[in-house]
């Protein structure tokens, strides 16, 4: 999709410190967002207490307080918008897990394909611990896990985003997801 310069202008202006530039840039990015988020929430199994309009306004109200970045176009904006909406989908997760709603959720089987594309609420969290463990050993295969999952960007965007080749998004992409189904079934 051709980036409009609106939202370019819009992204500068809001680096600027010009923070009614994010009132106006929203309209122009709510059709990605919804459609980043009901992405996501299509293969999530909880997904009935999270709709696709209140995750993205809650990433809204998120955004609001950010401290505008040196936007360099519209996929480094939609990669903060994926970790914010990873940071809601996980706080969310773990909420319908506390202990008013019976403890600790039973241990469910993930194998690689399932990892990424059918998360329970039970393997989100386990997910994110993943996640935050391989942040630890490689940040870049965990920027990359994130951007993809919960940002729904191509391993082009991402190659874009990260400044690194297309061929190493995909290997790295790779190993990512068979270093999470292991760590995520072993937890």
């Amino acid at each position: 999709m051709p980036e409009s310069p609106d939202v370019t202008q819009l992204l500068a202006a809001w680096s600027g410190g010009d923070r009614e530039a994010l009132n106006a840039l929203m309209p122009h990015v709510m059709r990605e967002l919804k459609r980043i988020a009901a992405g996501y929430l299509a293969r999530e199994a909880h997904a009935d207490t999270l709709q696709v309009t209140a995750l993205v306004h809650e990433a809204y109200l998120r955004l609001v307080h950010v401290k505008p970045q040196s936007w360099e176009n519209r996929t480094r904006f939609f990669a903060l918008a994926a970790q914010i909406m990873r940071r809601i989908l996980v706080d969310h997760a773990r909420a319908q897990l506390g202990p008013r709603r019976g403890g600790v959720a039973p241990h469910v089987p993930i194998d690689e394909a399932l990892v990424i594309s059918t998360a329970s609420t039970p393997s989100l969290v386990r997910l994110d611990d993943a996640l935050l463990s391989l942040e630890r050993q490689d940040g870049r295969k965990s920027r990359i896990v994130e951007l993809r999952v919960f940002g729904g960007l191509t391993n082009g965007e991402v190659a874009e985003v990260l400044g690194i080749s297309e061929r190493t998004v995909l290997r790295e992409w790779q190993f990512a997801k068979a270093w999470l189904a292991q760590e995520v079934e072993r937890s």
